[in-house]
């Protein structure tokens, strides 16, 4: 049977807003360093793909990247994400096409009965923090992946709005990355 599998790029602290805000791409060669999606994340990211044949996206989500993914080069994501079945959660018709994409409807919980139920491989869930909320709430997730950066970002919105209630969970594993001290990332306030 399929398996939802969340994947999220999150800080610290949880903030999951902007993934760039975790490892900029552009940094400054004569400033400390901040972390960087390297090539061991990038593999870990790779093989995640590629036992996913369908992603699941919250209707914000899909219209921000139907705009953004069909043009971008960043591999290994930008051929995967603009190639696979999309499943998009929302109560109104799609107004931008992208790719093989498909309204989903209905109660959460029948909607993952639903797409688990057909033949394929993992459906994945990268993104859309409303709908990985939802997801984890109602106990849908079957795995979850993080990627953690060592950094504290005071802004942007939570994996979890609220303490989840607690739930068993199995420890598949996990890879240390070389130690680097955490970093804040600066309020745009104080700039």
């Amino acid at each position: 049977m399929r398996r939802i599998v969340l994947y999220t790029i999150t800080s610290l602290d949880g903030s999951v807003d902007d993934p760039t805000r975790c490892f900029p791409p552009d940094v400054d060669p004569d400033k400390p360093q901040p972390p960087t999606f390297d090539d061991v994340l990038i593999e870990r990211e790779t093989a995640l793909i590629e036992r996913q044949d369908a992603v699941l996206l919250g209707r914000h989500m899909y219209d921000e990247w139907s705009r953004y993914w069909p043009t971008s080069d960043e591999q290994p994501f930008a051929d995967f994400i603009n190639g696979v079945k999309k499943y998009v959660v929302t109560s109104s018709p799609l107004t931008t096409q992208w790719g093989d994409a498909e309204v989903v409807q209905g109660p959460l919980a029948d909607v993952v009965r639903d797409l688990k139920a057909l033949p394929g491989n993992d459906i994945g869930v990268h993104g859309s923090i409303e709908l990985a909320r939802s997801l984890l709430a109602e106990g849908l997730v079957d795995e979850l992946h993080l990627a953690v950066a060592p950094v504290l970002d005071p802004e942007g919105r939570l994996t979890w709005s609220a303490p989840p209630r607690p739930r068993p969970a199995h420890s598949g594993s996990s890879t240390a990355r070389p130690a680097r001290p955490p970093r804040t990332v600066p309020d745009p306030a104080s700039r």
